[in-house]
């Protein structure tokens, strides 16, 4: 009986330990990031949305491009799982996929979809702003180099929490 109590007492604190550190509802923002390299920064609009406790949905809109090589657009999202380190910091991992489209300077262009993954850190300040880094592998699959193959996305994210 006392390790039923102390089981159910343990949940129940645990429960409302994990209520405290929920994450914002709402969060819009833009996340500036490297793909293929340092020569090709671009930025995404990026919208997070909190589903259950700890969770959420990441949507990004971005484009990148290169000068004299090639502009681009992709559409990413992801679903999230955020886990407290103390009252400010969070890290989250998360899991997704994407669409988008790359127009060459010399000609063509190739539409592409990717599988994505994300881990990160984030801060929350008192004020509503987050400031998060992440990294982003993604395996793209597109008829061209711009599409296809592995990459990886190093990002900086300053979003607006409402």
């Amino acid at each position: 009986m006392k390790k039923l109590t102390f089981a159910i007492l343990f949940g129940v604190a645990l429960i409302c330990q994990c209520q405290a550190q929920r994450t914002s509802k709402n969060a819009l923002g833009i996340r500036i990031g490297d793909d293929d390299g340092f020569d090709s920064l671009g930025a995404e609009i990026s919208y997070q949305l909190g589903i259950l406790q700890n969770n959420r949905l990441e949507f990004d809109l971005g484009i990148r491009s290169q000068k004299d090589v090639y502009d681009a657009f992709k559409a990413v999202g992801l679903y999230q799982w955020v886990m407290p380190l103390d009252q400010s910091f969070h890290w989250y991992v998360g899991a997704g996929a994407g669409l988008g489209n790359v127009d060459y300077d010399f000609g063509g262009s190739d539409t592409f979809a990717l599988l994505a993954g994300n881990i990160g850190l984030e801060y929350n300040f008192k004020i509503p702003l987050l400031l998060s880094l992440d990294m982003r592998p993604e395996i793209g699959f597109g008829d061209d180099a711009y599409g296809d193959g592995f990459d990886f996305d190093l990002g900086l994210g300053i979003r607006y929490q409402f």
